[in-house]
């Protein structure tokens, strides 16, 4: 199996339209393919991890318990950006089945978690996947929902969340402009915005990733340069945005993870990432920004 769906090709349509404002690819491996259930994938998780705060050795066998608690630390990572969240409105954009919702919640003491998500089947998911926290939550309502919505029409009213998050999805997004506009837009004053994904490090780097790397060919991700995904926060008017590249806990152990695992280590194009890491061409990124 792969870290992602095989690349799309002539004969491989998708078998229905695809959702409003998702492209026919993204529609398909988050539909039908359900890209959670992938095995270099693992948890229900959807992102390819943060590695630094494994306990052990740093040498020794990665098993799936670790690539489960590298997923988590992920959203960790993003979450412990935010001062102070307690009791607050967060939204997470592009929630997948809502995991990093349910960890937030439980770990952050956050008042209310909302997830976003543009794929029907994916809210649908979500729901499913934390039913039993959505029965807890009845009694105090809102604490934890998940709305079906793209990242630049967020169904939100106006200056409505105090924290805005995004872990490994705004390499899908096709208008990353309007995100912005959209994210500045339901932040509070105090706001504050972080989201986690990979971006290309330069221009000339993105016109060369559909080369090396299928999800870029086929349409399913976005080759964003990523000073100029940080030159689109600041110029729809989020302040103090800054961008920290965490690819040295990222490539080569997610590289090592999926070389030791016996069903995915003959899996060759998913461990390209890592060359075009070393290479020059992409990285991993965490960036932050203020609202007001």
């Amino acid at each position: 199996m792969t870290q992602q769906p095989p690349p799309a090709g002539p004969a491989d349509p998708p078998d229905g339209p695809a959702p409003p404002d998702i492209p026919d690819r993204v529609a398909r491996v988050y539909g039908e393919l359900d890209l959670s259930t992938v095995p270099a994938f693992a948890g229900g998780f959807i992102n390819f991890g943060y590695w630094t705060g494994l306990p052990g050795p740093a040498d020794r066998e990665l098993t799936r318990a670790d690539r489960v608690r590298s997923e988590e630390d992920l959203y960790r990572l993003v979450l412990g950006t935010f001062d102070r969240p307690q009791g607050r409105t967060a939204l997470d954009v592009g929630c997948g089945r809502g995991l990093g919702c349910a960890l937030a919640l439980r770990e952050c003491g956050l008042g209310t978690v909302i997830g976003l998500d543009a794929h029907p089947d994916q809210i649908a998911r979500a729901r499913e996947a934390n039913a039993e926290l959505l029965a807890t939550s009845a009694d105090t309502p809102g604490r934890l929902e998940f709305v079906l919505g793209a990242a630049q029409d967020i169904p939100l009213p106006d200056d409505s969340v105090d924290c805005l998050f995004s872990v490994e999805a705004a390499q899908h997004f096709r208008d990353l402009p309007g995100f912005a506009q959209e994210a500045v837009r339901v932040l509070r004053p105090d706001g504050r915005l972080a989201l986690t994904t990979f971006f290309a490090r330069t221009r000339a780097a993105a016109r060369a990733l559909p080369e090396l790397l299928p999800p870029y060919a086929d349409g399913l991700d976005v080759p964003h340069v990523v000073d100029e995904v940080a030159g689109t926060l600041a110029a729809a008017g989020l302040r103090e945005v800054r961008v920290r590249p965490i690819g040295d806990g990222v490539w080569e152990p997610y590289d090592r993870y999926m070389a030791q695992q016996p069903e995915l280590h003959d899996d060759e194009w998913p461990r390209r990432y890592l060359t075009a890491y070393e290479t020059g061409l992409l990285d991993y990124y965490v960036l932050t920004a203020a609202a007001g």
